[in-house]
C-alpha cells in the first residue's frame, strides 16, 4: 500500500483529502503544519505529499524546497492552495512541486490530478540558496509611554513612488506606517516612506539609541525598497529588528540582502553599522514588548500577511495588499471542477476569515486601490476596490477605516472622489464607521480613557 502525507493547517480540508485518498486505497498520514510535515516525511517516507501553500510554521514553498534537497527523486508533491495566481503556481513548481491544485477540493478532479502526478516522469530538483545568520543584540530601552497609541502615515502609495503637484495632498511615497504603543516603535512595511520616518526618529532621539521594529507584510518591492535608506540602521548604537515571513523563492534575509547587493546599492546589509536583526517568523502570533501581534495570510500573490496590533489603548489592523475572494475566486474558478454551491460556500468562508481578523478594530488600514469600474479590469491583480473594502470593514464592525495603497495613477482629485464614494456607501447603511483616505503626515491617536467611555454609551 502506498503512503500519502497530507500537510494542511485547515482540518476540514485535511479531512476531505484524507477521505478521498483513503477510499482510493492510500495509507494516509496527516500533519497540521509544515514543520510537523517535514518530520513525518522523514519518518514515513511517503510516495506522495499533498501540501498546503499558506501555513504557519514553515509554508508550502519551504516544504517543497526542503524535501527536494533531501528526499528521493521518486517523491511526488502536489501543492494545494486557495491562490489562483500564476506567479504562485510558477514559484511552487520552481520550489519542487509536481502539481498545483486550486481549492476547493472536488473528489473527481483531485483524484485525476493525483493520478497524473503519480504516472508522470520523475521531477527534476534544485537546491535552494543558503542564508546568512546574524547574532548579538545591543541593549536599548523602550520609550516611555503615556498610555496612548499613535498611528502615523509616512507612505500610502502602492507599486511605485509617484511624486508631483497633482498628488501632493495624499503623498507619493510607497507603503510605510508608524505605530507607537506601550513604549514601542513599530513600523509597518518599509516602502520609500520609511526614509523620512528614519530621519524623524534619529532627530527625536537626539543622540540616544533608537529601537525600531519593522513588520513586513510581504517582500514585493514597494514594501521593502526604502529599507536601504533607513537612517537608524547606520548608527552602531541602534537596534533595528525586521519581522516577516519566508517568501515564495527566498528567505526574508536573502530578499533584504539581495536588493542591497552590488551593483544595486553601495552598502550591503552586512555592512550596515547599526545592529540589524532579521527575524523570520514561524508562528502567527507573537509580541513586541507589551504589544500583541497577530498575523494572517491574505489573498495576494506570494506569501503575504496582514497584521493585527493590540495594545491597551486600542487595536490597529494593517492589510495593505488584499483581494477579496468573493469576486476574484468566482471569476477565476473553473466551473467544471467544482459545483457552484461548493465554490460559493468556500469563497464565503475565506472572506469571513478576514472579517474575523479585523473584528472590532479601532483602526483598519486596508487596500482600496481601485474604484468598482477599474477593478473589473484588474481582477486577479491582488488588490481591492473601495466598495469591497467598505463592505469588509462594515462586516467586521471596525470604528475607523483608512483607504490605503493608492494607485500610482490616481491624483488627489481621484482619491477625493473615492473617499467620498466610500462615505456614501457607509451612510446608506446607517453605520457609524469613519472613513478617510490615508494621507502622508496624518496622525490618529487612540486613548484608553476614550475607549472605555465609548464602550459604555
Amino acid at each position: 500500500m502506498k503512503t500519502v502525507l497530507i500537510i494542511d493547517d485547515d482540518p476540514v480540508v485535511g479531512l476531505i483529502i484524507n477521505r478521498i485518498l483513503a477510499r482510493d486505497g492510500w495509507r494516509v498520514v496527516v500533519a497540521k503544519d509544515g514543520e510537523e510535515g517535514l518530520k513525518l516525511a522523514a519518518e514515513h517516507h511517503p510516495e506522495l505529499i499533498i501540501c498546503d501553500l499558506l501555513m504557519p510554521r514553515t509554508n508550502g514553498f519551504v516544504v517543497c524546497r526542503t524535501l527536494r534537497q533531501d528526499a528521493p527523486h521518486t517523491l511526488r508533491i502536489i501543492v494545494t492552495t486557495t491562490s489562483a495566481y500564476e506567479s504562485d503556481r510558477n514559484s511552487a513548481l520552481e520550489a519542487g512541486a509536481d502539481a498545483f491544485y486550486i481549492k476547493p477540493v472536488a473528489p473527481e478532479s483531485f483524484l485525476n490530478a493525483v493520478k497524473r502526478v503519480m504516472t508522470a516522469d520523475h521531477p527534476r530538483t534544485k537546491k535552494p540558496p543558503g542564508r546568512k545568520r546574524r547574532t548579538g543584540r545591543p541593549v536599548v530601552e523602550p520609550l516611555k509611554s503615556d498610555g496612548t497609541a499613535t498611528v502615523r502615515f509616512w507612505g500610502v502609495r502602492g507599486s511605485i513612488p509617484t511624486p508631483g503637484p497633482a498628488k501632493a495632498h495624499y503623498g507619493g511615497n510607497t507603503t510605510c506606517v508608524e505605530f507607537r504603543a506601550e513604549g514601542e516603535v513599530i513600523v509597518l512595511d518599509a516602502g520609500t516612506g520609511i526614509r523620512d520616518l528614519g530621519l524623524a526618529l534619529q532627530k527625536e532621539a537626539a543622540g540616544r539609541p533608537v529601537r525600531a521594529n519593522i513588520l513586513i507584510t510581504h517582500t514585493h518591492w514597494d514594501h521593502i525598497q526604502g529599507f536601504p535608506f533607513f537612517v537608524p540602521a547606520y548608527h552602531p548604537q541602534n537596534e533595528v529588528q525586521v519581522f516577516g515571513y519566508e517568501g515564495a523563492r527566498q528567505g526574508l534575509e536573502a530578499v533584504f540582502s539581495s536588493q542591497m547587493e552590488n551593483p544595486y546599492f553601495p552598502v550591503s546589509l552586512e555592512q550596515m553599522p547599526g545592529h540589524v536583526k532579521i527575524r523570520e517568523q514561524r508562528e502567527m502570533e507573537f509580541a513586541i514588548g507589551e504589544v500583541k501581534v497577530k498575523a494572517a495570510f491574505v489573498n495576494h500573490p506570494g506569501i503575504c500577511v496582514g497584521y493585527r496590533l493590540e495594545s491597551r489603548a486600542g487595536t490597529v489592523v494593517f492589510v495593505p495588499d488584499y483581494e477579496p475572494f468573493s469576486r476574484f475566486k468566482l471569476h477565476s474558478m473553473d466551473a467544471a471542477t467544482s459545483s457552484t454551491e461548493m465554490v460559493h460556500d468556500f469563497v464565503h468562508q475565506q472572506d469571513q476569515k478576514m472579517v474575523e481578523f479585523i473584528r472590532g478594530a479601532d483602526v483598519l488600514i486596508m487596500d482600496a486601490q481601485y474604484d468598482t469600474e477599474e477593478y473589473q479590469h484588474h481582477v486577479g491583480w491582488g488588490h481591492s476596490c473601495v466598495e469591497d473594502t467598505v463592505a469588509t470593514a462594515l462586516a467586521g464592525g471596525v470604528k475607523r477605516l483608512y483607504l490605503f495603497h493608492h494607485d500610482p495613477g490616481h491624483n488627489d482629485r481621484k482619491i477625493h472622489a473615492m473617499v467620498a464614494e466610500a462615505k456614501r456607501l457607509v451612510k446608506r447603511t446607517g453605520a457609524k464607521l469613519i472613513v478617510k483616505g490615508a494621507r502622508e503626515g496624518d496622525t490618529c491617536v487612540l486613548k484608553p480613557a476614550l475607549r472605555r467611555t465609548t464602550r459604555g454609551t
